[in-house]
């Protein structure tokens, strides 16, 4: 199974549109993932268009027509193992306990805002 994670592309603020290489990978993926942080209902309509299948959350910087559209936290089993999305998980210190405690059934969490990968 091929994933896409993705989170705060914050468009079109801090970007015009999605890099090409990202938008070359959607097609590839069997799902992709979005950990919120969108702020433009466009970039949901072209992963809704273009993603075999979209697993979104909404974030921080997302109005009410993207908080309409999307939840605050998504589950989904793929082969077997279950996963979370969700945008904040708060401060980096001690989000690894504070993960595993709001969410201590998931194999893999997903998460945004922290705009670093973990």
């Amino acid at each position: 199974m091929r994933l896409l994670l993705i989170s705060d592309t914050h468009l079109p603020r801090r970007a015009k549109r999605l890099p090409q290489a990202l938008l070359a990978e959607l097609p590839r993926a069997d799902v992709v993932f979005h950990a919120g942080d969108w702020v433009d209902t466009a970039t949901l309509d072209l992963l809704e268009s273009r993603s075999r299948r979209l697993i979104g959350v909404y974030g921080n910087n997302d109005g009410p027509e993207l908080r309409a559209r999307l939840p605050e936290v998504a589950y989904a089993e793929l082969d077997g193992l279950r996963f979370g999305a969700v945008h904040e998980t708060g401060s980096a210190r001690g989000r690894e306990a504070r993960c595993a405690a709001r969410f201590p059934d998931l194999d893999v969490l997903v998460f945004g805002h922290s705009h670093i990968p973990w």
